[in-house]
């Protein structure tokens, strides 16, 4: 090979290394749930409309509340994330519509980013009650207990008796 050729190869790796390294700053935009549409949310009126029109116009909602099936939430989230990241949600808007006894619109509520829960889960161990066992206890710890008398195995009893005695009789 000739050194032009061998500085042409890396150049082209190098262009190659900048354009996938540089991918992997660009964020990756989500939508997630339902896509709202201001002018179909706004004809629902608190008074006047119930679950069918409801229905009709929104269509079918994200969840309904669990305990009394008086509320509908629409939910839309925009997401976006850098490489292999945990999404961060940009924006997200919770529209809750409330119905009364007789299934008619009592009220039509908007909320928006300010109730997303952000946790970060304890990266602890959880404790738990009973012997600690090393790596190799757990990987060995059953060799020579099955078929052993009272370590789980077996047929029951001495000479393959099933009673509760040992006798042979139930």
């Amino acid at each position: 090979m000739s050194l032009k050729s061998v500085r042409q190869l890396t150049a082209a790796v190098l262009a190659a290394t900048i354009v996938v390294g540089g991918s992997a700053c660009v964020p990756l935009k989500s939508h997630q749930g339902y896509v709202i549409d201001p002018d179909l949310v706004n004809s629902v009126q608190a008074g006047t409309d119930n679950r069918q029109s409801v229905l009709a116009v929104l269509g079918k909602p994200s969840f309904t509340s669990q305990f009394n099936e008086g509320d509908w939430y629409y939910i839309s989230r925009e997401a976006r994330n850098y490489a292999f990241n945990n999404p961060k949600v940009r924006d997200q808007v919770t529209i809750r519509i409330s119905f009364d006894q007789k299934g008619v619109v009592s009220a039509v509520r908007r909320s928006g980013v300010e109730q997303v829960a952000s946790i970060s889960p304890s990266t602890r161990i959880t404790p738990t009650l009973g012997k600690k066992r090393s790596f190799f206890d757990e990987l060995f710890g059953n060799i020579g207990t099955v078929g052993a008398i009272g370590g789980g195995g077996g047929g029951g009893g001495p000479r393959g008796s099933s009673g509760p005695n040992g006798s042979g009789a139930p």
